[in-house]
């Protein structure tokens, strides 16, 4: 009897393992197909939005200003070691084409404002690259006091020699 006893327990084990083990599987198969789809779900959101990402930023482009050309500018730096020279061509985009206009009839207040400011800086300011940032900033705040505010989006450094 005891012999019986033990041979249905351990019917009943082994019949339960292979029930655990197909649970255990389902579960994982379950598992896995879910975070199959909710990966290629995300994938598609993902790559869907960053296409509209880039249809916004190339609307933007076609809105962007226009880029205005200033002529080499030459000039002399406040330097106390000695005679240091700087060569700078400046690009600067503008809120449209009327801003455009209104530059051209202005250039001569333009370069003068530049050159003051250039003037007035030393080698040591302008050789680092926080420096050539500043200076694009003070460029742009100059400009836009000549042809009035948010008229000047941009300034770019086309040139940048000093010697």
């Amino acid at each position: 009897m005891v012999d019986e006893k033990e041979e249905k327990l351990e019917g009943e084990e082994e019949g339960q393992k292979p029930k655990k083990k197909k649970g255990k599987n389902l579960i994982l198969i379950i598992i896995i197909a879910v975070a199959v789809i909710a990966g290629g779900a995300g994938a598609f959101l993902f790559f869907t939005k960053s296409g509209d990402k880039a249809e916004k930023k190339e609307e933007k482009k076609v809105e962007e200003g226009v880029t205005f050309a200033l002529e080499p500018f030459v000039v002399n730096l406040s330097d106390p070691t000695g005679t240091r020279f700087l060569k700078v061509s400046l690009q600067l985009e503008l809120a449209g084409p009327a801003v455009m206009e209104k530059a051209k009839t202005k250039t001569p207040q333009i370069r003068d404002a530049i050159i003051t400011l250039l003037t007035s800086k030393t080698s040591d300011a302008l050789i680092s690259p926080e420096g050539k940032l500043q200076l694009k900033d003070e460029i742009n705040i100059r400009i836009n006091q000549v042809l009035g505010e948010n008229s000047v989006k941009n300034v770019y450094l086309t040139d940048f020699v000093m010697q």
